[in-house]
């Protein structure tokens, strides 16, 4: 296979290697090796893979455990499945915003964890854990949404602010960065299949439903690059990790609040 054909396989691979703990299958021929220019875009993708494996666990667990320890479980493998990687840049992010502009990146480079970035955490939990009570059997179709919804994020970050460090560890992607347009094509193509799965499942609502995650996915990078005039790789994971919890909390009070059935 010529090499500009599989470039999208290799960055495919190398999200998969980099956004989660699982390995790739073994044997992986040469022209299909991990490579991380642009791996953003496929970040979407390896979300839908994370929130399918959560929903499944959700499904296996439900009516067979209590409740609460249905959800630690399922956020427990969440958490594991991605390596932690994004809850770290969130509780960093926390830390930053709290030590005010200027110590804010030598607070976030800090690999201690401060009161802020333990609240932080606290929180993100806790609106997980409302939202995926609150929602009950809706709640692996809105495990899926809310996590790709999630890794969009930071592409709309990349986009609308700069990146704040010269040499930080997250700078490739703006290296290779090649337009919202081409970006975004991956995961608007996943966002048509989960509406098409939702149809063709009969899942009430859930086709248009999960698209109310763009509001969070939107607001959330906007917000964040505001306060720290830009992006950095912990804001980018901060933007992942705020994203998906408040489109769970949306997706579990919207039909609440609306009186609409999920």
């Amino acid at each position: 296979m010529a090499p500009s054909r599989c470039a999208w396989l290799q960055d495919l691979a190398g999200a998969w290697v980099f956004y989660s703990v699982l390995p790739l299958p073994p044997g992986m021929p040469p022209w299909l090796q991990p490579r991380f220019e642009r791996i953003a875009r496929f970040a979407p993708w390896i979300g839908a893979l994370i929130g399918g494996l959560e929903a499944s666990l959700w499904r296996v667990a439900e009516g067979g455990l209590p409740l609460l320890a249905q959800l630690a479980l399922v956020l427990a493998l969440g958490i594991w499945l991605s390596g932690g990687l994004h809850l770290d840049g969130a509780m960093d992010t926390a830390d930053g915003l709290a030590a005010g502009p200027e110590r804010c990146l030598e607070a976030m480079d800090d690999s201690r964890v401060g009161a802020s970035g333990v609240q932080a955490l606290l929180l993100l939990l806790l609106l997980r854990v409302a939202a995926l009570a609150t929602l009950a059997a809706a709640a692996p179709w809105a495990l899926v949404w809310a996590a790709v919804w999630g890794r969009i994020a930071p592409l709309l970050a990349m986009q609308a602010f700069p990146y704040l460090r010269e040499q930080g560890t997250a700078g490739f992607h703006r290296r290779h960065w090649q337009g919202l347009g081409a970006e975004l094509r991956p995961a608007l193509l996943l966002l048509v299949v989960l509406t098409a799965l939702a149809l063709g499942l009969g899942q009430g609502p859930w086709w248009w439903w999960g698209w109310l995650g763009v509001i969070p996915a939107s607001l959330v990078p906007w917000s964040l690059g505001r306060r720290l005039g830009g992006h950095s790789g912990d804001s980018y994971g901060a933007c992942v990790e705020w994203t998906t919890s408040w489109t769970l909390l949306l997706l579990a009070l919207g039909p609440v609040l609306l009186r609409l059935p999920v």
